[in-house]
């Protein structure tokens, strides 16, 4: 995979709020807070801790009346690895966790979608399924030169329920939206730009002062005049949400009980010994 930013701390670096070693770091800078995917070991692939701590993380923030604007990234040198490989095959072998999953993840989408706040994707590194699907959620996408894209679902015979089947048709032509998710290719950061995935390409040693720097801007924006129109855009994506989440999601479930996923999680888990990131989960 693709070198993410350099973890080298900046002057301009903003706050911790929490300790460093926790799964998902809250920092300030001022009326900005950052959320950084803490796991790099593991890709800041969605483990059950990473994947509950984001999806609550977003109450937070919204009762936080201090916050004007929010930066996502990811430590080390993966935005995100998507699903990780013992939850994956856990899905397959425990349908009450299976189902759990799927709450959790839909809960992920109407938290991002709902979130009143401006939020900037900074895109440090590979974004690889729920990971692609997190970072196209957001209001504002910045990748790195060295970034990359892909929804992966349906290599590993999954339907790509969580996502992209939802946001992109909003931003590129149906017909690429298909081909994309039909066969898991990577996006390049260039090509994410022409597509309409994302905002702009920046160079990797530059992305956070970038993300932070457009989010301080935001911030400086009359508040109700901002947050009302990003709810007025967001009403398409909801919308478009109640009516395709139900049935993806649903999909998605059914599809953990196929043959093909099962051989294919068993494998994962043989070959990462129960401790990698499986692409597109």
């Amino acid at each position: 995979m693709a070198d993410g930013l350099d973890d080298a701390p900046r002057d301009n670096a903003p706050r911790d709020n929490a300790p460093r070693d926790d799964i998902l770091r809250v920092d300030t800078d001022g009326p900005v807070r950052v959320l950084t995917l803490n796991d790099p070991d593991k890709l800041n692939a969605m483990t059950d801790p990473l994947h509950h701590a984001l999806t609550d993380v977003w109450v937070d923030i919204m009762r936080d009346r201090d916050v004007r604007a929010v930066v996502l990234t990811g430590a080390g040198r993966a935005f995100s690895a998507g699903g990780d490989v013992p939850g994956f095959l856990r899905c397959v072998e425990d349908v009450e966790y299976r189902r759990s999953s799927m709450r959790t993840a839909r809960l992920l989408v109407d938290h991002v979608l709902g979130c009143h706040l401006p939020v900037i994707a900074a895109v440090n590194g590979p974004a690889v399924g729920l990971g692609c699907s997190l970072a196209v959620a957001c209001d504002i996408v910045l990748i790195s030169e060295t970034a990359y894209l892909a929804d992966t679902h349906v290599n590993v015979g999954l339907v790509a329920g969580d996502g992209g089947v939802v946001t992109w048709p909003f931003m590129m032509s149906l017909l690429k939206a298909k081909e994309y998710l039909f066969t898991g290719e990577r996006i390049p950061a260039a090509t994410a730009v022409d597509l309409g995935l994302a905002n702009r390409v920046v160079a990797p040693d530059a992305l956070m002062d970038e993300a932070l720097a457009l989010a301080h801007k935001l911030a400086r924006q009359p508040a109700q005049a901002l947050q009302e129109t990003k709810r007025a855009l967001n009403l398409h994506l909801q919308a478009a949400a109640l009516q395709v989440l139900p049935f993806a999601l649903s999909a998605e479930t059914e599809s953990f009980s196929s043959p093909e996923v099962a051989a294919t999680a068993r494998s994962f888990a043989a070959k990462a010994g129960r401790t990698g990131a499986a692409e597109g989960t």
